[in-house]
């Protein structure tokens, strides 16, 4: 369940955030201009990157003023950055917290930047991932852009913003070919503000400059940005690490810089643990019991070979974009893609078979037809992967599926009793590296 949405009041106006996790340490997450919070943990991705914040912090988030739930701002005067800095303390306040690590996330590192620097004894660290200090370029800053490149920048923002979501491409280009998360994200754009608010907050976004307050923190800080970022040029964080006092600079790989979609997070959020907690993040391995979904596109070394390599991988994606619709649509979380199938757990065996019958429903109107297995049993849990018995089970039970079928184990058939989904029997099989014999059922 998403965390409460609260208010609190500022002399400015009403500031919506939201509290949750029980860490060592408080934590502000200061991202980008538009955002919603109640929107959020609507995309799996963003609820599991603040998920694995919340595992070592106790985190506070926020909608700056004139962006989401919180209180409008005159778009014909914005306020001053040091005004929406105060969001930030008055967010703290209402939260109980008198020191909190400060992180800023692209454009919000500039308003976490000047936190640090103003309010150092209620910042007990700052961490900066793919930030800018300044846009625009000047002869005291060469790596910034020019007028025009800033003005066709804004174009492109402005022209996609609620419609098209074409900015995915260019700050999450690992998500560009995934339309589910670029339906989310359409939709969470215009619920972050209207476009004539966008268009006035842009622009007053690439005047901003806090490039003088950087000599000045005296906080520990953490520098980390992906070094092949479009927009968020690796220049832009080199050049706050080397003139904030003593910031430790990490460079990593990637080319994403949309919060809660930086490809593997995990790295990123692995780096913030140690640094504002002082202990290496531990990946425990949890033990639990789920129903395992495994498909299969049938035939597809010949299909391969029929459509050619370029069209192929076409269909490939198109099938794990819809395999992961209908997995989210039951409340189920895909772990893997295995080439021409994938496998996700459900906490529903129920949910499972549903999903999967949906999955193997809607794939022939692509051409394809997929086979499915499904089993419930005890599995371990390590980062974003699952092994164990029952996952191996579970592969096991989909190479016994007919073609364009369902099979599942008696665990499965036993647990769906008193639903509307039938089964008929498929006989007894050893399964391989599984001990014993199984009765295998298929879906009706």
């Amino acid at each position: 369940m998403p965390p409460e949405t609260t208010y609190a009041e500022s002399r400015n106006g009403a500031v919506a955030y939201q509290v949750f996790g029980e860490g060592s340490v408080d934590l502000v997450f200061v991202t980008q201009w538009g955002t919603n919070i109640d929107n959020y943990w609507d995309e799996p991705s963003a609820a599991r990157y603040l998920d694995r914040l919340a595992s070592f912090a106790r985190v506070i988030i926020f909608d700056k003023r004139g962006t989401g739930v919180s209180d409008p701002v005159p778009t014909e005067n914005l306020p001053p950055v040091d005004q929406w800095m105060e969001d930030i303390l008055t967010v703290m306040d209402a939260a109980g917290s008198d020191s909190a690590a400060i992180v800023g996330d692209t454009e919000g590192g500039s308003l976490a930047i000047m936190f640090a620097a103003t309010y150092p004894g209620r910042t007990s660290s700052l961490v900066l991932i793919n930030s800018l200090a300044r846009a625009f370029h000047g002869p005291d800053y060469p790596i910034g852009y020019r007028e025009e490149e800033l003005q066709r920048i804004a174009e492109m923002f402005l022209s996609q913003h609620g419609t098209t979501g074409r900015v995915v491409d260019f700050t999450a280009p690992s998500a560009a070919g995934d339309e589910r998360f670029r339906r989310w994200w359409v939709k969470f754009q215009r619920s972050t503000m209207p476009p004539m608010t966008v268009a006035a907050n842009y622009a007053w976004q690439q005047r901003v400059d806090v490039t003088s307050m950087l000599p000045t923190i005296s906080v520990p800080t953490l520098v980390v940005h992906r070094k092949d970022n479009l927009y968020h040029k690796i220049e832009f964080g080199k050049w706050i690490a080397d003139r904030i006092p003593d910031a430790k600079w990490i460079e990593l790989g990637g080319a994403d810089s949309l919060p809660f979609h930086t490809g593997d997070y995990s790295e990123i959020l692995d780096h913030v643990e140690l640094f504002v907690t002082g202990e290496r993040a531990q990946a425990p391995t949890e033990r639990r019991l789920a129903t395992v979904l495994f498909t299969d596109i049938v035939g597809s070394t010949d299909r391969a070979a029929t459509l050619g390599d370029e069209r192929w991988l076409d269909v490939l994606s198109a099938v794990n974009q819809l395999s992961a619709q209908q997995v989210d649509r039951f409340a189920g979380e895909t772990i893997d893609t295995t080439g021409d199938g994938s496998v996700a757990i459900f906490d529903s065996p129920a949910k499972a078979v549903m999903a999967a019958r949906e999955i193997l429903s809607e794939v022939t109107e692509l051409g394809i037809e997929m086979r499915a297995g499904v089993h419930t049993g005890e599995i371990s849990v390590h980062d974003d992967d699952i092994a164990g018995i029952g996952v191996h089970i579970a592969s096991r039970v989909m190479s016994r599926a007919p073609d364009g079928c369902i099979a599942v184990s008696s665990t499965v058939k036993d647990l769906t009793v008193g639903s509307s989904i039938q089964f008929q029997p498929l006989g007894t099989f050893e399964l391989k590296g599984v001990p014993g014999e199984w009765s295998l059922f298929e879906v009706s």
